[in-house]
């Protein structure tokens, strides 16, 4: 059954190790310590209960410089704000509470990086909402110090493209480049524990081969935790979103590929089916009876004049893919990102045999 749900559904197996430009060597990976997930020290709910320990004995006294908002409801742009404000004691408290989770992530990565699936690692992309704000930029930039500092010869920088756009991008790196002739953009997916987002990526192929220059046309959000939907519910609501994307491409004139990439959190078979890690999804997305990408291409059967394909990874392994095109310097490299939990993932660049490359090759096979 799992292989007739391949072959109707996908060009290739979802979930799948080797990618058309890189070998997935390991993600959502869960590392442990007597406290429990390794991820929990480094997600954004750790910076929030770091910025909460370091206000209580400020409270107390009635000095707290955040005011009264709970750690919690503090908007990112508000924390960044008092960065640069005239309140040199709040912006003290940021910087304090920006060490402090450095100082976790830093522990975190070493981590990562002595495990045997991150050996020789170079550059690390961190992404994930955390990212999108000058604390998540100085927090990173932070961790980077201390890393190099305590002698890891690795890069810790942000994730190119806002992470809302790299999980809808890095779709692109799932399909087989012939996908792509023909058409100037596809469908694209990226499924969370609070929101869904569709887009239309148009794909600026024949300018940059590499899908460096790729762009999200446009995009649909809803946040599904406020609805609480069934399953069933959810499946139906996305199927609508994508419809009208297709209907808006083609009144735009877009040429979109028969192709679906969808980001979804988990560990993804190569069937469709997901094994863990998708609790916080409405419903339940680990059941045997469920396929996401069966029951889309059943609802979606055609675009434009071709047999619908549809391919789906993890979450944290599609938004590290739209840092390929820029991760050709160097061999391996990962992707963490920061949100309910940890995101990772770690790569290993597939060279392409042409000029330099190629003769090397021969003269090995020689």
């Amino acid at each position: 059954m799992a292989e007739d749900i391949t072959t109707s559904t996908s060009i290739a197996r979802h979930g799948a190790s080797r990618l058309p430009s890189v070998e997935v060597d390991s993600f959502n990976v869960e590392l442990k310590d007597d406290e429990g997930f390794l991820g929990d020290r480094a997600s954004k709910g750790a910076f929030r209960k770091i910025l909460d320990d370091l206000r209580k004995p400020l409270k107390k006294n009635g000095d707290d410089p955040l005011g009264k908002k709970s750690s919690g409801d503090i908007a990112k742009s508000e924390l960044d704000e008092a960065l640069i404000g005239a309140d040199v004691g709040a912006a003290a408290l940021v910087h304090s509470a920006i060490e402090e989770f450095a100082q976790e992530l830093a522990y975190v990565t070493q981590r990562f990086l002595k495990t045997k699936a991150w050996a020789d690692t170079e550059r690390i992309v961190v992404g994930g909402g955390f990212r999108q704000s000058r604390v998540g930029e100085l927090a990173i930039a932070r961790t980077d110090l201390i890393l190099k500092a305590e002698d890891f010869e690795v890069d810790l920088l942000p994730i190119r493209f806002h992470p809302d756009d790299a999980g809808l991008i890095g779709t692109l790196h799932l399909a087989p480049s012939w996908i792509f002739e023909g058409h100037d953009s596809i469908l694209a997916v990226d499924i969370g524990g609070t929101n869904i987002r569709c887009g239309v990526v148009e794909t600026s192929w024949k300018q940059a081969p590499d899908l460096s220059k790729a762009d999200v046309w446009t995009s649909e959000l809803w946040r599904h935790a406020d609805d609480e939907p069934t399953r069933e519910g959810a499946v139906k609501r996305l199927v609508k979103m994508l419809k009208d994307l297709i209907d808006a491409a083609e009144t735009e004139g877009l040429k979109l590929a028969p192709f679906i990439g969808i980001a979804c959190p988990g560990v993804i078979n190569e069937d469709g089916s997901i094994e863990k890690g998708a609790q916080n999804l409405p419903g339940n997305w680990e059941s045997s009876k469920f396929n996401l990408p069966a029951s889309l291409v059943e609802a979606i059967p055609q675009i434009g004049d071709h047999d619908t394909a549809v391919l789906m990874h993890n979450d944290g392994v599609v938004q590290g893919l739209s840092e390929v095109p820029f991760m050709q310097d160097v061999e391996r490299w990962g992707v963490l990102t920061i949100g309910t939990g940890l995101g990772n993932a770690r790569f290993t660049n597939r060279r392409k045999a042409n000029g330099k490359d190629e003769k090397k090759a021969k003269k090995s096979r020689d």
